[in-house]
């Protein structure tokens, strides 16, 4: 039996799933896993709450309490009389086809039958034109100018999945949509179901296949493979067998094992100058160079002789927290008046649960002290620098922070932030490290840090255990009092936060000090490792 979510999975691990689950039983969920489903129950609700607002008449809420079978039965009464929303449908298994799944909402199809919507916690739209979409409470789907589709298979092949539910059913919509409401959406994005038909069937009948132990997999590695429970066991026969797939994972493995690129060794000692013919994406030069240092047990390969990062007279390391999209509670930063003075750390908070208004008084305060240590910089003639690593994320908290909280105090307006970002003061040490270094190991900040010979002081620092330890320090998993108040709250998680965001900017310092200097360069070149396996 195929779920939709099995269709956009990794082929090995559905086989692991299917034939030895009994294995994992016990294994606990990746925090990451939980925190991102829990936030996806979380934004359902809220798009229900808001859908039902908008167009009250008509509903029918299958409630998640009841059992499997009493859904079933709810959901095939509610299409039975003609309901115009069903919520939470839930189907049952189509045992001859090998289908089973449930669907957020459904829409009566003017044309006959229901529409599929799915409600998912990412965007489903950009800026642009050229998409169909609906509003938000009412179902008139129309082209958009404002808004562009951005590419979600997985939304796609989930509708249509829902939709041949239906059809057994009889229940399909006949005008062949489906439709997505995606994070911060106030329209319904409309897909052409029959346009993704073909591929959904290939995969469908791929994964059944797999499902029914009819068809043979082997490990790979790919993105899902961070948070995968099989991980251990798949990670240890991948380096055994050295395969080619732990320096080029995804598609690029794929084009590699259609060249009878199989192995490590054979990539590092690659010697055409043209890629793969089906080679996909990326500098397929530098995917040899990270084979050949996976094989050196080089954790970095310099690009060139030297290496080069911006330096100035005054620098400020910045990191910003945010909790999923719901705000920015943190801006930490790390002075270093380059004076024999030691680096002095210093955080600007809320720590009232965001969103929330006090974020403005925090960021006004950051901006304000930021912007005051340059100007004092300038005035004495010295030069100035702010140092982030990869850069999107404090952008879009700048600039969205910048709007959202206009002319409060301290807070810059847009252009000030824009003026200040797109100059030469605002450094992404991401896009240093990318132009110095070849990183096999990715160029993720913990990963390259301790090569500068940084330590984190909590071995669970990530941003993904972040979150939950976000959520306890400001009480989110407790509930309110009659006032509203919170009951709880623990202190100790935020001084983890804390001190996990300095050792963010103590390491983006560490690193920067570090290629400034003489021991970077005992590091191999690139050059260097080609005339050792060519």
């Amino acid at each position: 039996m195929i779920d939709a979510a099995t269709l956009t999975r990794c082929r090995h691990r559905v086989y692991l799933d299917t034939a030895y689950r009994s294995l994992i039983a016990d294994v606990p969920e990746d925090t990451g896993v939980q925190m991102r489903r829990e936030a996806a129950a979380v934004h359902r609700l809220v798009v229900k709450d808001a859908l039902m607002a908008a167009d009250p008449v008509g509903w029918v809420v299958v409630p998640s309490e009841l059992s499997h079978a009493e859904r079933v039965r709810r959901t095939t009464r509610a299409l039975e009389d003609g309901a115009r929303y069903v919520w939470n449908a839930t189907f049952a298994d189509d045992a001859e086809a090998g289908r089973r799944g449930r669907c957020d909402l459904l829409i009566a199809d003017p044309a006959g039958g229901y529409i599929p919507v799915l409600v998912v916690n990412h965007k489903v739209t950009d800026p642009g034109s050229g998409a169909m979409t609906s509003p938000f409470g009412r179902w008139e789907p129309d082209a958009d100018v404002a808004r562009k589709v951005r590419p979600q298979l997985r939304d796609q092949l989930g509708a249509v999945h829902v939709h041949r539910l239906l059809a057994s059913l009889g229940q399909d919509g006949r005008s062949a949509v489906g439709g997505a409401i995606g994070f911060g959406g106030d329209v319904i994005l409309v897909h052409d179901l029959l346009a993704v038909g073909p591929t959904y069937d290939a995969r469908f009948a791929d994964r059944l296949a797999i499902a029914r132990g009819e068809a043979v997999t082997a490990p790979v590695k790919v993105s899902e493979c961070r948070s995968c429970p099989w991980w251990s066991e798949c990670g240890e026969t991948l380096r055994r067998t050295r395969d080619v797939s732990l320096v080029a994972a995804g598609s690029r493995a794929d084009a590699l094992y259609a060249a009878g690129i199989r192995t490590i060794d054979e990539l590092a000692a690659w010697t055409s100058d043209a890629p793969p013919e089906e080679w996909p994406h990326g500098d397929f030069a530098e995917a040899v160079v990270v084979a050949q240092a996976w094989l050196a047990q080089a954790p970095l390969v310099r690009r060139t002789e030297t290496v080069a990062v911006q330096r100035a007279d005054v620098e400020v390391d910045v990191d910003m927290e945010s909790y999923q999209e719901h705000g920015a509670y943190m801006w930490g930063t790390l002075l270093d008046r380059r004076d024999g003075s030691a680096p002095r750390y210093r955080a600007f908070t809320t720590w009232e649960p965001v969103p929330t208004m006090d974020e403005a008084r925090s960021f006004g305060e950051f901006w304000t002290w930021l912007m005051g240590v340059r100007a004092e910089a300038h005035e004495s003639g010295r030069t100035f620098a702010a140092y982030c690593y990869s850069r999107a994320a404090e952008d879009k908290w700048l600039i969205g922070s910048a709007r959202r909280f206009a002319g409060m105090d301290g807070v810059p307006t847009e252009a000030q932030v824009r003026e200040f970002i797109d100059g030469p003061e605002w450094v992404d040490m991401y896009i240093a490290v990318s132009q110095n270094f070849v990183c096999p190991d990715g160029k993720g900040l913990k990963k390259v840090a301790p090569v500068a010979g940084f330590t984190w002081r909590d071995d669970e620092a990530g941003g993904e255990a972040s979150m939950a330890w976000y959520r306890a320090a400001v009480g989110y998993d407790d509930a309110p009092e009659s006032d509203g108040a919170l009951i709880t709250t623990d202190l100790s998680q935020r001084e983890r936060l804390l001190e996990y965001n300095e050792d963010d900017v103590r390491a983006t310092h560490a690193l920067r000090v570090w290629m400034a200097g003489e021991d970077v360069l005992r590091l191999p070149t690139a050059a260097d490792l080609a005339r050792a396996y060519r």
